[in-house]
């Protein structure tokens, strides 16, 4: 077990912030890659294949998001840092919540510099207190992080939304069948722009009420093709005031004195005032 140190510790810290977000990136890269295949699955009208792999992609999906959960537990103990210098066997309420979560999800992540980070944890607060994290005892871990840590089957709900979206995002007219009735194959027809892709009673039938923030950002349209964000319209600048006239002078050679005559007679005419 690698031993507590400060600085290294502090090292270690900044490295796993930086290399989670590499890892987020290329998983996303990634992720574009088989959701453009399962859509070219769905317009051959290859649906059962295409049902399997969404299922890989809404596991990688949430190991994304606890990835995503894992930065910010990071960037927390970076910024608490003096909290986890502390000389203490139990760390500070300011940043228990990301240590006990950084030592349970850890085994469950393929990146070494966690791990390093969980044993140097694990050494300063003893092993009665890793045994404890590890139980979730008195809930310490975040309850987003063991949701994302549970192991499951997605429900054929939230499989056939997926599959929605992901053809929605790649103009492929196919939408979910109703319960009941056969799946519906792709048509030469144009999408209704009206149609969201959504099974009738949506949540309800993906028994997720309660969590209805986490299954939309799932859905988010933006992981399932690749958008250019849209400039806000700028207003047209309003029309210039026309700029001041001045008396020009005549054609004649007397012109330009009777103007400084002018002039001279109005700044006279200030002064008095």
């Amino acid at each position: 077990m690698v031993q507590w140190n400060p600085t290294r510790t502090k090292v270690t810290t900044l490295i796993l912030f930086l290399r989670l977000r590499i890892v987020q990136q290329k998983q996303e890269a990634l992720a574009k890659t088989a959701r453009r295949d399962i859509a070219t699955l769905v317009e051959k009208g290859k649906l059962e294949t295409a049902r399997v792999r969404v299922e890989n992609i809404i596991n990688e999906d949430i190991h994304l998001e606890l990835l995503e959960l894992l930065e910010l537990y990071c960037e927390l103990l970076i910024a608490r840092f003096g909290l986890l210098d502390m000389n203490t066997r139990e760390p500070d309420p300011g940043i228990k919540e990301g240590v006990c979560s950084v030592i349970h999800a850890a085994p469950r992540t393929e990146i070494k510099e966690l791990h390093v980070l969980r044993e140097m944890l694990m050494s300063k607060y003893g092993r009665e207190f890793a045994v404890g994290v590890m139980e979730n005892k008195d809930g310490c871990v975040s309850e987003r992080v063991m949701k994302k840590l549970q192991i499951s089957t997605p429900s054929p709900a939230l499989v056939d939304a997926y599959l929605g979206e992901i053809a929605k995002g790649y103009g492929i007219d196919w939408t979910p069948a109703v319960s009941g009735s056969a799946p519906s194959a792709p048509t030469d027809l144009k999408p209704n722009p009206d149609d969201k892709g959504d099974d009738d009673g949506g949540d309800n039938a993906l028994g997720l009420e309660d969590d209805k923030a986490e299954v939309e950002s799932l859905l988010s349209p933006a992981k399932f093709k690749d958008s250019t964000a849209k400039l806000p319209d700028v207003p047209a600048p309003p029309a210039a005031d026309p700029p001041p006239s001045y008396p020009t002078a005549s054609g004649s050679n007397g012109g330009k004195g009777s103007y400084d005559a002018d002039l001279f007679k109005r700044l006279e005419a200030l002064k008095k005032r």
